[in-house]
């Protein structure tokens, strides 16, 4: 069976009304990145990050699965599909995908801030802020902050090297270590990216173009992938 590794970004969740920093509108506007996306800004300031987080999550619970993320579940009837997402949300989860792989943490669990291998599901969208783990330490959400590691680079590195198939929805590829992902894709791996915006850097490359929101993009990849 093929293997088919996806990797997504905000504009996998955007149609679900999920709200992202990479559009006009997007939450770049009302928050400066730095006052509620690093472990400085915790540090300093943790009050407004909790509640940032806290909204985000709330806003989570009222979103669905779009036809993007439902379309890529199917999938799993015909390839060994594996998927390597920069969102934060579960919303590929709630559509049923069965293999899925957060670079950047997720927003409804909650680790200590001293280790970070104490995680736990948060219940409900509010974290009250002081709420302790059981090494004493304060929870923060479990989210890989700006100028924080990225522990599942790595296994994503190690899906990537073993496609046939990598497709790229829904990403700037402008944030790393994410971007270079697509560099670990073997020879004779085919490459899709299914986008309504494709990135300047790879225009001149051997990826197949989609030029489509996610919803639309991916009915468009199950045909091109009908015939394997």
């Amino acid at each position: 069976m093929n293997k088919l590794v996806v990797l997504t970004g905000a504009g996998m969740s955007a149609e679900s009304g999920i709200r992202t920093f990479r559009d006009s509108d997007g939450l770049w506007e009302e928050y400066n990145v730095m006052d509620v996306c690093t472990p400085e800004a915790w540090q300093r300031d943790p009050e407004l990050v909790n509640r940032f987080y806290n909204e985000r999550r709330k806003q989570l619970y009222e979103a669905q699965p779009n036809a993007g993320h439902y379309g890529l579940a199917e999938l799993e009837k015909d390839f060994d599909v594996r998927i390597i997402t920069q969102n934060i949300d579960d919303l590929h989860e709630r559509a049923g995908s069965t293999n899925v792989l957060h670079l950047h943490g997720e927003l409804k669990k909650v680790r200590s801030s001293r280790n970070p291998d104490l995680i736990y599901d948060l219940e409900g969208w509010e974290l009250k802020l002081g709420t302790k783990a059981e090494d004493g330490s304060i929870l923060r959400p479990h989210i890989v902050w700006f100028g924080e590691s990225v522990p599942n680079i790595e296994p994503a590195i190690e899906l990537v090297q073993q496609a046939n198939i990598l497709v790229i929805i829904g990403t700037s590829l402008a944030v790393y270590p994410a971007a270079s992902l697509l560099h670990y894709a073997p020879a004779g791996c085919r490459i899709l990216l299914i986008d309504p915006k494709i990135p300047e850097s790879v225009k001149n490359s051997k990826i197949e173009f989609i030029e489509k929101g996610a919803t639309e993009g991916v009915k468009i990849l199950k045909e091109k992938l009908s015939n394997l």
